[in-house]
């Protein structure tokens, strides 16, 4: 790239000009605009569960469900201070509905999964179509969904691991709320439950079919349709099985993603830091950032990531080292 000009007064005079007229010089920010490769500002995160459901359960003797309205704990990225963001692109959070409570109907233009991490008794309703939860169980609310949850069965709390790509919409500033009401729906209902037992028995069959991808082990993608489709239009979500003692090899890719472990333990290296992860930990995988993944044990992980958005808009990159 060549090099900019001197700062001179006959610049700087120019300089200010332009900006008076609402204009900008593009040399002396092309660097910025069009980089040479992603320029990722989240860092690898991980919240412990442990820290994160005390903190949660405090949450609830605190405050009630219908007074929260929807009582979650953000996982905030701390490289992105003020940003209420897991990654560069996405928000996750894990919620507490505990027996007897409601969080009320509502719907939005954001696009959710809850992937239930504890407990069982809890219905999530989407669109008057009713969907159990029960640990494992991934939920799908698509945008524009009418939804709500409720806890009317045991007595123990539920807890789940929320998905949104709150960012993007953000960003495209096509945000839209509406609270209670009416019961239709802004489009047809896809599969909205995914069960556990399911995506367990595939992975276990790929399992007994072959090796692992060396890249990124066994992975079973959450699809629509028998033809496959993502699981939300901006919004995939993967569980992956890591035999006894394999690592992958490096990989990174465009997609930024959060993932929690279901089974068993792992060991992740993002970016040069490695991250013990035992069960229910959460971690921030930033996109463009190389990974490699170990299992000491058997291990399944559960994850959702933007790969629809970056496929669609023809930006999806990846490298395999």
């Amino acid at each position: 790239m060549p090099a900019l000009p001197a700062q001179t007064k006959d610049l700087a005079d120019y300089a200010e000009r332009l900006h008076v007229a609402g204009l900008a010089p593009l040399w002396e920010s092309m660097a910025a605009l069009a980089p040479f490769e992603p320029q990722v500002r989240a860092a690898p995160h991980v919240w412990r569960y442990g820290l994160t459901r005390a903190l949660l359960m405090k949450a609830g003797a605190l405050i009630g469900a219908a007074e929260a309205e929807r009582r979650v704990a953000v996982l905030a990225n701390p490289a992105l201070p003020g940003l209420m963001q897991a990654t560069d692109t996405l928000y996750a959070g894990l919620q507490l509905l505990l027996p007897g409570e409601t969080a009320p109907e509502h719907r939005h233009s954001q696009s959710a999964l809850r992937f239930v991490v504890e407990g069982a008794g809890a219905v999530t309703t989407v669109d008057g179509e009713q969907a159990a939860m029960a640990p494992g169980d991934l939920i799908l609310t698509p945008a524009g969904s009418w939804h709500e949850h409720r806890h009317e069965q045991g007595g123990e709390p539920v807890i789940w691991l929320d998905g949104l790509d709150v960012p993007l919409v953000g960003f495209l500033n096509a945000g839209f709320r509406e609270d209670g009401g009416w019961r239709v729906g802004a489009g047809p209902i896809r599969q909205v439950r995914f069960p556990y037992a399911d995506a367990r028995a595939a992975l276990a069959q790929m399992a007994r079919a072959g090796q692992p991808d060396p890249h990124l082990g066994h992975v079973h993608d959450y699809a629509q349709g028998a033809r496959g489709g993502w699981a939300l239009p901006t919004l995939g979500a993967r569980l992956t099985l890591l035999p006894t003692g394999f690592e992958t090899r490096a990989y990174r890719s465009t997609a930024s993603a959060v993932m929690t472990v279901v089974d068993g333990e792992a060991e992740v290296e993002l970016g040069g830091r490695v991250f013990a992860l035992g069960p229910r930990d959460v971690l921030a995988a930033p996109g463009w950032t190389w990974r490699t993944l170990r299992a000491p044990e058997d291990a399944v992980i559960f994850s959702f990531d933007d790969r629809p958005v970056h496929t669609v808009l023809g930006l999806y990159r990846e490298e395999r080292g």
